[in-house]
């Protein structure tokens, strides 16, 4: 939409080109008055000059408001040419002599200015390139598509993303963040800015710049796990522009939320910005869920040379809600109660008893020095401190004949402490014609979990019902009794599950750039790893060395264009699923008496792949063939009669397409979509009926189209289109054909007006047809599914100085 420019923009701008012409004219008179000066005669008549009385100098004039004005522009407009000059080169630079475009205040700084959904470049120093020449599948989605999307949380995000589904567990991650890519869980396999985050939260948007969703084995770049990707999370950072957004909320779910951004440059060499939030909502077509959330974060940029960047960021996010384990699943008929037999929205919980507490504190400092053009030195502190604490309730094991369901409670008080850092060095240099850009770096974190339950979940208002763990069976699967009060307090148990975990690791890439024709990309990683599971009664530990790599080779034929194959692999030790305490789920049992102890999963992934950028380098679209393959994979079987024995040995491998576009087709239309299809199959296990079978939570076709069009210089409209397949259930391993979620259309709009400069308003509807669809199933003899949001309509309205 084309901006209206404010009077006191405008007046800094014509301040800031006044100082600089000022500026280039003195420079000129300077440079005529000395080439027009005679030279002096030979000789020269003897001269007699007194010497000079000293006389008091006048103090000097106090400058205008107009002169430090036009001062503080032009020192301003040399330190952003400085900067400038300091960044990396955008995707526009191999075509040589396409213009830099401004950026406006508070835009993202990776997006393309042109085409803000179109990101140019990852946030990590670690990718050299920027995404057109990146030899790897990347989805990123950037501030922008995040708010068209509406999408206030990391799981809506996976929601609404193709190629990523949603999954859940009964005990760890029950319902938070917990995500398969390319078909396997990646729950801890999330970075804040770069920086592993296991703390198996619910995560907040509120501070987030954007969110990169990298596809395949990742450990060479971001260390154990990552079979599937990883999903970085960068949070924002102060700016040199002073700028105010503030927004306001309101739906029918109930939702009131209140986000503000305010940025502000102190000084030449001080940025400071501010992000907080306010919510209070519901939960669109659940009974008595709600989910109120508020959060602060804070950002300081100092830059007291030009060389030398400080940065510091904390960001503290306190979720306050009502857990919905979601609703029983009829083995009978293979489908969701909610399928033709309760309604929607009936919830399976305890008003009286259940609760989600979720806190999350995040604090990074980092030091980047630049001695010389080819030289960045970097180092990244990490602290981080979270709480999970919930009482919730699963709706297990229906009867529908006699139409009773039982309903079992799950509680967890779970803590997670970090201190990370990553210290790494960038290197510029040229060997014959090849351009390096090398990246070497060390990595120590130590990370502990504790993992406690609660005691006491039961109610006198069923005297008998309830067992002692506080499960109760034979209660109306249509009218369930959430309203019943309960006597005593949960009390959590005092004996926690202490999980430290020790990581010392080094890495080494390098990028090889033959006359931006060709560019070759290697790099290796080692990870010493160990982890420990213990309490009162006993522990087991785990120490791993990782050793991954990857290669990969880019052809462009334009500028424009680039071909690429590429081939990374991946480790997964034994005991990095944190959350978990039972080996069948991925965790370690401190107490358990049969062996634990395997060497890791191991992941190796080919792809090949196009990437070209469209309608003026506008649009970034891709293809990509991929396979990955997964070996010394841990299932649970029965041996000896003993059931969920944990083995290793198994072998899994998925291959898929992947196809994405993202940016502008017109100055007037934008888009962002994916397609991916994926046959995920078991090729390996000790029970032969599962050779052959799919893999467990895993879309085998998912599609989504964010779409949006500016009608005139006032109003936009935008739809979003999102598919997936059916979905099997499944635990560690293989899937279950009796468990199937059932495949879906979800159709979302918006639209905005733009009343002038600083003022906004918007409307969003999304899953406008109200359709019944679900988000993950948790996979046992007595599953359960958790419903997705019904329709809502969301007003907001947004002021920007």
């Amino acid at each position: 939409m084309r901006a209206i420019r404010p009077f006191g923009r405008s007046l800094a701008s014509d301040l800031e080109k006044a100082a600089t012409f000022t500026g280039a004219c003195l420079a000129v008179a300077g440079s005529v008055t000395t080439a027009s000066a005679e030279p002096a005669p030979s000789e020269l008549p003897a001269v007699t000059v007194d010497a000079p009385a000293k006389r008091a100098r006048a103090a000097p004039p106090k400058p205008t408001q107009a002169h430090v004005a036009a001062r503080t522009a032009l020192r301003k407009t040399v330190r952003q040419q400085r900067n400038a000059a300091s960044q990396p080169l955008p995707p526009h630079a191999s075509g040589a002599g396409l213009p830099t475009f401004a950026r406006a205040p508070g835009s993202n700084p990776y997006a393309d200015p042109r085409a803000d959904y179109k990101a140019d470049r990852l946030s990590s120093p670690k990718f050299t390139q920027p995404i057109l020449n990146t030899p790897r599948s990347v989805t990123v989605l950037t501030k922008e598509v995040l708010e068209d999307k509406n999408a206030t949380s990391l799981r809506e995000v996976a929601r609404s993303t193709a190629g990523v589904s949603l999954g859940t567990g009964e005990g760890g991650n029950a319902f938070g963040d917990r995500f398969f890519i390319r078909g396997f869980d990646a729950r801890n396999d999330i970075f804040v800015d770069g920086v592993r985050d296991p703390a198996v939260s619910i995560r907040e948007n509120f501070f987030t710049e954007q969110v990169e969703i990298l596809r395949g084995p990742a450990s060479s770049f971001a260390g154990r796990g990552t079979t599937g990707g990883a999903i970085n999370i960068v949070t924002k950072q102060a700016q040199d522009q002073a700028f105010t957004r503030f927004e306001g909320e309101g739906g029918t779910d109930q939702t009131k939320r209140v986000t503000i951004d305010v940025n502000r440059p102190l000084s030449q060499t001080l940025d400071v910005r501010l992000n907080g939030l306010f919510q209070d909502a519901g939960v669109a077509g659940r009974n008595y869920v709600y989910d109120d959330r508020n959060g602060v974060a804070g950002a300081v940029k100092f830059q007291p040379i030009t060389p030398l960047i400080v940065t510091a960021n904390y960001a503290h996010t306190y979720l306050n809600g009502r857990p919905d384990f979601g609703v029983p699943f009829n083995i009978q008929t293979a489908r969701p109660v909610t399928e033709g037999l309760v309604p929607r929205d009936t919830y399976y919980g305890f008003n009286n008893r259940d609760f989600t507490k979720a806190t999350q504190n995040l604090g990074t400092l980092n030091v980047e020095y630049k001695p010389t053009d080819g030289i960045t030195l970097s180092s990244k502190f990490r602290q981080e401190y979270s709480i999970l604490n919930y009482i919730g309730t699963l709706p297990e094991s229906p009867n529908i004949p006699a139409g009773t369901v039982t309903l079992n409670p799950q509680s967890r008080f779970q803590t997670v402490n970090v201190l990370a850092n990553q210290t790494d060095a960038t290197l510029k240099f040229t060997t014959g014609p090849l351009n390096h850009t090398a990246v070497a770096g060390v990595e120590f974190s130590q990370e502990r979990v504790s993992i406690d339950t609660y005691n006491g979940l039961s109610s006198e208002a069923l005297p008998g019902g309830f067992n002692g763990a506080g499960s109760v069976g034979g209660q109306s699967i249509f009218t369930p009794p959430n309203n019943i009060p309960f006597g005593t307090k949960p009390q959590i148990t005092g004996n926690p599950n202490i999980i430290p975990v020790s990581t010392k690791a080094g890495y080494v890439t390098d990028t090889a750039n033959y006359n931006d024709f060709i560019i070759g990309n290697a790099g290796v990683r080692y990870d010493d790893y160990s982890v420990t599971s213990g309490n009162n009664q006993g522990s087991t530990s785990v120490h791993s060395g990782l050793v991954d790599y990857n290669v990969g080779l880019v052809v462009k034929p334009t500028p424009a264009s680039s071909l690429y194959a590429a081939y990374a692999t991946g480790s997964q030790p034994v005991g990095a699923e944190l959350d978990a305490t039972q080996s069948q789920f991925g965790g370690l049992l401190p107490t358990s008496n049969v062996n634990q102890v395997f060497g890791p999963q191991r992941s190796a992934a080919t792809e090949i792949g196009a990437k070209y950028e469209a309608f003026d380098r506008r649009l970034l679209t891709s293809a990509e063939l991929f396979q990955t393959d997964v070996t010394n994979a841990r299932e649970a079987v029965t041996v000896n009669g003993v059931a969920n024995t944990v083995i290793a040995g198994a072998a899994y491998r998925t291959r898929g397409i992947d196809l994405e576009a993202q940016g502008k087709i017109t100055d007037r239309w934008s888009v962002l979509g994916g397609l991916v299809l994926i046959d995920p199959r078991v090729t390996h296990s000790a029970v032969a009926s599962n050779t052959g079978l799919l893999l467990a939570n895993v879309a085998t076709r998912s599609l989504t189209l964010l779409t949006k069009y500016q009608l005139n210089d006032f109003f936009e409209i935008g739809t979003q289109a999102v598919y997936r397949s059916q979905v099997y259930g499944g635990t560690l391993f293989a899937a279950n054909a009796g468990t199937i979620l059932p495949s879906y259309w979800r159709f979302d709009l918006f639209g905005e007006m733009n009343v002038g400069p600083n003022l906004t308003f918007k409307v969003f509807a999304n899953n406008i047809f109200d359709r019944t669809y679900y988000d993950a199933l948790y996979q046992s003899r007595t599953p359960f599914v958790l419903v997705a949001p019904g329709r809502s309509v969301t007003f907001a309205a947004i002021a920007k100085f």
